[in-house]
């Protein structure tokens, strides 16, 4: 990192105290999980509304409601209480008129399926599946779970989108959502795992992160992949070791909300927080737009 540690801190500390809001969350599909206060049936929602956290915020939101309405206010005392094949036969029934962009409703009734098995097994949810085990890096566990999913479940593009694999180089933003949401204890994460160490987080990657990251010096990288995603979280350690993913709320909605151009304009870049710092306000990159 180019600028000076304690400076970047200060500056993303800033950008934290500007966008860690009920307003921004708002317009983040982790709003649909909060609504429910049973820590599994929050699991589920999440594990839903994770997978489909692609393109326009506020049709997915609606999407992943849509979702879980047949499911009623407890979704994961709905998916336990049947057995799999009524389970199945039920949702693909309720969500048979459903899509979104790449899923559909078959895909979707599948997933919840896949995290009823997974359930069964561990009796604690997904977190034992994704713990890697003793010396193994973190991201084994999750190859092992993806590796195993593409499996059992049908061979749809809806499916296999959901699927990325860390260990062949994708970013796999889904999951790593999914899992900052159920490990991290600070808002607004659910924090309902306590064996999987925040520390060992990696970043979600989508191309707002990815952008800002650039402009800030997080990263150098072109190509918003795996490497890129451990590059930002390597830097963000520098930050805070133990919780590096706490700025990602922040760095994700300067981007979600319109609030970032991408280029220099007086109007919007002098009262982000992070104009001293971003490399987009420096005088190398050449005259502001008014």
């Amino acid at each position: 990192m180019g600028t000076p540690t304690r400076t970047l801190k200060a500056r993303l500390d800033a950008l934290c105290g500007q966008y860690d809001t009920a307003l921004a969350l708002e317009k983040d599909p982790l709003r649909v999980p909060l609504t429910y206060t049973d820590p599994l049936d929050r699991e589920v929602a999440a594990f839903v509304a994770a997978h489909l956290a692609y393109g326009r915020v506020d049709p997915m939101v609606r999407a992943v409601q849509a979702v879980l309405v047949p499911l009623g206010p407890t979704p994961a005392a709905w998916l336990l209480a049947r057995t799999e094949g009524a389970a199945r036969k039920a949702l693909q029934r309720a969500l048979r008129p459903w899509v979104w962009r790449f899923h559909t409703g078959a895909d979707l009734a599948e997933w919840l399926l896949a995290w009823r098995r997974l359930h069964l097994e561990s009796g604690q949810g997904l977190e034992a599946h994704l713990l890697p085990g003793p010396d193994e890096p973190a991201d084994r566990a999750l190859s092992r779970l993806v590796q195993r999913l593409r499996t059992e479940l049908p061979p749809t593009y809806g499916a296999r989108f959901s699927l990325p694999d860390p260990e062949e180089g994708a970013a796999c933003k889904r999951w790593r959502m999914f899992l900052r949401w159920m490990v991290r204890p600070g808002w607004p994460d659910l924090g309902l795992w306590t064996r999987f160490p925040a520390r060992e987080l990696i970043i979600p990657l989508d191309t707002h992160v990815a952008r800002v990251a650039r402009f800030i010096g997080l990263s150098q990288r072109a190509t918003p992949d795996g490497k890129m995603a451990r590059e930002i979280t390597d830097a963000l350690r520098q930050l805070d070791p133990a919780d590096p993913l706490r700025y990602d709320f922040a760095l994700s909605h300067l981007g979600i909300l319109g609030d970032c151009p991408g280029v220099r304009q007086r109007a919007t870049c002098a009262g982000c927080a992070l104009y001293a710092v971003c490399r987009a306000g420096s005088e190398s990159a050449g005259p502001i737009r008014r």
